[in-house]
């Protein structure tokens, strides 16, 4: 008997296209019961139990590696041959109809109004796994046995579904009656490659669009996700050979079933979620399968930004994190275990919050610490003071920071000496613009700036002391601790690097920043050296000879030029054809990892020694430098369109003059406006809804420049008559924008 949440998904009814599921079902009891073929006894509800649904289900093994190791691993690949062995797949029937004979077959249809052989090929294809191995495997007992390719005929594959959508409702219902049917059947033992090709083949169906679906699409996933991590293997690699459109579909179709589950247009729509709480865990692991394709995939299929699903931004993404920290990858469920689908907003929100808990828990110590020794307490103990000179910026800057190491994690709170401006924010940004403009100038020698590539690099110089490696990484890490953007230009390899480990290893001897370095990643930073190198690897000639290169590398240091051996007597093996991979590789690794091993180690532990957290290990290196650097695009038209006015109305004159003014000047004056306004030139990861930006009314002459607060984002403009003297106004305040006071 079927539940009542179900009876309204598949009942009669003019809204509800699939009406004698019920029946069916009924249906296939009898002919178990008389002896026919075999199905798994239970009914179809809401939800099944686990020894109902899959005698043989085993735990789902991690889709992707565990985002809790200590050490940010690649996904998971198998060797090609599997150790366990499979089942022989049964005999199939051979079917004989090709793609053009289907298409023929549908287009007559179409013409005639007669489906009826189009209706008997639906309904013979999707009543069990052989029937769907027989009508699209390119050769029906071959074996195809390997990750390379999945025996599917693709084209054939597509033709029939493609044509699905616009069959008449009983065809379109006898498919989902085959698919109960299929997934209904006992089964003994692992399962075969054709029952693995038939999930592949079903995951595809683009009925799941449909609400009124998902519960068998529920199930679908359920029995995919419960697969071994050895066919989750193939899968992976099979769904990667997908082109771009059909790969994108199935994965915006597990989206919109997340968040339809999450948020149900109507309460009725599907049955109680306390019925069928596997379905998100089953649909995200599943997805997992398809974010793990994108990842191995020679060149991403598409962006990992679309696997982010926004309706998560609406959840207790907190109780999500914390449930995560608690139980790791154990069986309670958590988003956290799969990092891909919550987008920068959310894992943004995550480490403020987390960051703020730590804040807290920090000044509480010190504050417990003052009133148990009975001392005088001081509010300035709850906050990182730092106190700089402009003349002496960096090396103030660095003295503070390293005296006062142990309130890293406190709330920061900056003060120029001299100045009587009060640190709401805006101090604070001003004090990063102004340190990182000067520690990654040319002539402070810290880092090499690349023409080509238009990104800093690590100065590969040797010293004594490190300490302002470190400082630069502190800067790094109090940026994303405190929510500030930084203007810094790195290589996206060097956030791979500041994630290897994502979090500080105990021994504190360990390497750390030595990430695998290929020539892509060379070619981020040094192109015009990768392209040589490139040469090098498919040069025809004679490599020897012609090149006379030596498993040695040149640097210049200091004005001095100093020989590197890339390997133990390096100096005296020539590079030749058999041995240039391996020369290509030493080089790539010497340049990116080992030449400026200290340098980074130093920068790598003054960013942990702030950013000690969690969260870090939940997010890519993509995700590291929008939090560092936030967007570095101005889209000036949203930040019209989010502005906020404070004794103006968006219709007055000077708000009109305003914006003609701003959307019309070229990016380096935008640039300057924003800083003016918000004391840094960047825009959050959120955009600029996020700066709760405001133009505020003064009631002064319109011969005075405007003013700004950049602790509030706030513009403060007198009321110009014309769109030229707001424009000269303007320009001059903005360029000319540096130092605090107090009105």
């Amino acid at each position: 008997m079927m539940s009542s949440s179900c009876k309204k998904a598949f009942g009669r009814g003019a809204k509800q296209p699939f009406p004698s599921l019920g029946s069916f079902i009924s249906t296939l009891s009898q002919r178990r019961e008389a002896g026919g073929r075999g199905f798994a006894g239970g009914t179809l509800t809401g939800t099944l139990t686990g020894t109902q649904w899959l005698r043989h289900g085993r735990e789902l093994p991690p889709i992707c590696s565990d985002v809790r190791q200590k050490q940010r691993l690649s996904i998971d690949t198998l060797p090609p041959e599997v150790k366990a062995p499979f089942p022989s797949d049964p005999v199939i029937p051979l079917r004989t109809k090709t793609t053009k004979d289907f298409q023929e077959d549908v287009e007559r249809a179409a013409q005639s109004g007669d489906w009826r052989e189009v209706r008997e090929f639906y309904l013979a294809t999707f009543d069990s796994f052989i029937e769907i191995n027989a009508a699209f495997k390119r050769e029906a007992n071959g074996s195809f046995n390997t990750v390379d390719d999945s025996g599917v005929n693709a084209k054939f594959v597509n033709a029939v579904y493609d044509a699905l959508l616009g069959t008449p409702q009983d065809i379109q219902k006898s498919v989902l009656k085959g698919i109960i049917n299929s997934l209904l059947r006992e089964w003994k033992g692992p399962r075969t490659k054709d029952d693995l090709r038939a999930y592949f083949i079903l995951v595809q169906n683009p009925q799941y669009s449909s609400t009124s679906t998902y519960v068998i699409y529920a199930h679908l996933l359920r029995q995919i996700a419960a697969l071994s991590e050895a066919d989750h293997h193939f899968l992976v690699h099979w769904l990667k050979k997908l082109s771009p459109r059909r790969f994108r579909q199935p994965v915006e179709r597990l989206l919109q079933f997340i968040s339809t589950r999450l948020f149900p247009a109507e309460p009725d729509e599907l049955p109680p979620l306390a019925k069928c709480s596997w379905w998100i865990p089953s649909a995200t692991k599943v997805l997992g399968l398809f974010n793990a394709a994108n990842s191995v995939s020679s060149a991403p299929i598409m962006p990992f930004t679309d696997f982010y699903n926004i309706a998560l931004e609406h959840i207790d993404f907190m109780e999500e994190y914390r449930t995560w920290q608690n139980y790791g990858s154990s069986n309670r469920f958590s988003f956290c275990q799969f990092p891909f689908i919550l987008s920068t907003v959310v894992k943004k929100a995550i480490i403020q919050k987390d960051s703020e808990q730590q804040m807290i828990s920090q000044a509480r110590q010190s504050l417990v610490s003052k009133v148990s020794r009975r001392q005088r307490v001081d509010m300035n103990l709850l906050f990182l003071n730092i106190k700089v000179r402009r003349a002496q910026l960096l090396s103030d800057s660095l003295d503070e920071l390293t005296r006062k190491r142990c309130d890293l994690k406190k709330k920061l709170r900056v003060t120029f000496v001299g100045e009587a401006g009060l640190d709401m924010g805006g101090l604070t940004k001003e004090w990063f613009l102004l340190l990182v403009r000067q520690i990654f100038h040319t002539d402070y020698g810290m880092f090499t700036y690349m023409k080509d590539s238009r990104c800093h690099w690590f100065s590969s110089w040797k010293c004594d002391n490190y300490s302002e490696f470190q400082l630069v990484g502190t800067l790094m890490g109090l940026a994303v601790y405190n929510s500030i953007a930084l203007d810094i230009h790195f290589p996206l390899y060097c956030y791979r690097k500041l994630l290897t480990p994502p979090t500080v290893p105990c021994d504190q001897n360990a390497l750390v920043g030595m990430a695998t370095a290929t020539l892509d990643d060379l070619q981020q930073i040094m192109p015009e050296l990768a392209h040589g190198l490139g040469e090098l690897l498919s040069y025809e000639g004679n490599v020897e000879e012609d090149f006379y290169l030596m498993f040695q590398v040149f640097q210049e240091e200091m004005g001095v030029v100093k020989s590197h051996n890339l390997k133990p007597g390096g100096d005296k093996i020539p590079v030749s054809k058999q041995n240039r991979k391996e020369y290509v590789q030493l080089y790539v690794d010497f340049l990116l990892n080992k030449s400026i091993c200290k340098q980074f180690a130093a920068f790598y532990h003054g960013f942990h020694s702030v950013c000690a957290s969690d969260a870090l290990m939940l997010l890519r290196p993509e995700e590291v430098e929008m939090l560092v650097c936030g967007i570095p695009e101005l889209d000036m038209s949203a930040l019209q369109k989010a502005a906020q006015y404070e004794g103006y109305g968006k219709t007055e004159t000077t708000v009109r003059c305003f914006w003609d003014v701003v959307l019309a000047f070229p990016l380096e004056l935008q640039k300057k406006l924003l800083h003016f306004a918000t004391g840094s030139d960047r825009v959050p990861v959120g955009g600029m809804a996020d700066l709760n930006f405001k133009i505020s009314k003064i009631d002064v002459p319109t011969d005075w420049l405007p003013i700004s607060h950049t602790c509030f984002n706030q513009i403060c403009l007198p009321p110009y008559r014309t769109r030229k003297e707001l424009k000269q106004k303007l320009t001059i305040a903005i360029s000319n924008a540096e130092g605090f006071g107090l009105e």
